[in-house]
């Protein structure tokens, strides 16, 4: 890649942007061209200003950092993707790459790795941290993760949003779909999971130890 490698950092903390500005800033090869405190701000600076590659945090408000990924990939496929999440759960992981991201790691890394990743995606190499990898290596052995595993991208996104005590109404807002829609969603989740209500949802959620 010609140039410094343009980065956009995407989180809801402006303490925490600015500690990953000032670390990268100090790399003559990094250029970091925007921040982002949420997935619709993220989607605006994606179109104006082109970074090469995003630093996308999961716990975003309403849209997830996974659900932004999956939607600035399908409107810029060139776009490199790096998550870069407190959660170093396995299935968190395993969604982030599945909706198109190149790298993830969890906030318990050194800086250096941050950059190191940086560098690896922005040349479409995927880069995992060790602490996640080794995670997912262990996660077939994990009971109920296999239930969790088995919904759809957009039942996961449902899924997080309902745990967190969202209604259908402003599910459907959120995610652009119809009350219906959602609702379908919710009751395929329901029997996949073998919940039959919102407060037992949470508690499976909470017994996964899955911080939606």
């Amino acid at each position: 890649m010609i140039g410094p490698t343009r980065v956009l950092l995407v989180d809801d903390h402006a303490i925490v942007r600015e500690g990953y500005r000032r670390l990268l800033e100090d790399e003559a090869n990094i250029d970091v061209v925007g921040e982002a405190c949420d997935a619709a701000q993220a989607y605006e600076l994606v179109r104006s200003v082109q970074p090469d590659v995003v630093v996308m945090d999961i716990a975003l408000p309403g849209v997830s950092g996974i659900e932004a990924t999956r939607r600035m990939l399908r409107e810029q496929s060139q776009l490199r993707v790096l998550m870069f999440s407190m959660y170093d759960d396995a299935i968190y992981a395993r969604r982030a790459l599945e909706a198109g991201a190149l790298g993830y790691l969890s906030k318990a890394t050194a800086p250096e790795v941050l950059v190191r990743a940086i560098h690896a995606v922005s040349r479409g190499e995927r880069y995992v941290s060790p602490d996640v990898a080794s995670r997912i290596a262990g996660a077939a052995a994990q009971p109920g993760k296999a239930q969790i595993a088995a919904l759809s991208p957009r039942e996961f996104e449902v899924l997080r949003l309902l745990v967190r005590g969202e209604t259908v109404r402003s599910i459907s807002e959120k995610l652009a779909l119809s009350e219906k829609t959602v609702a379908n969603h919710q009751s395929a989740i329901r029997d996949k999971l073998g919940a039959r209500n919102s407060a037992q949802l949470a508690r499976l959620a909470s017994q996964l130890d899955l911080n939606l």
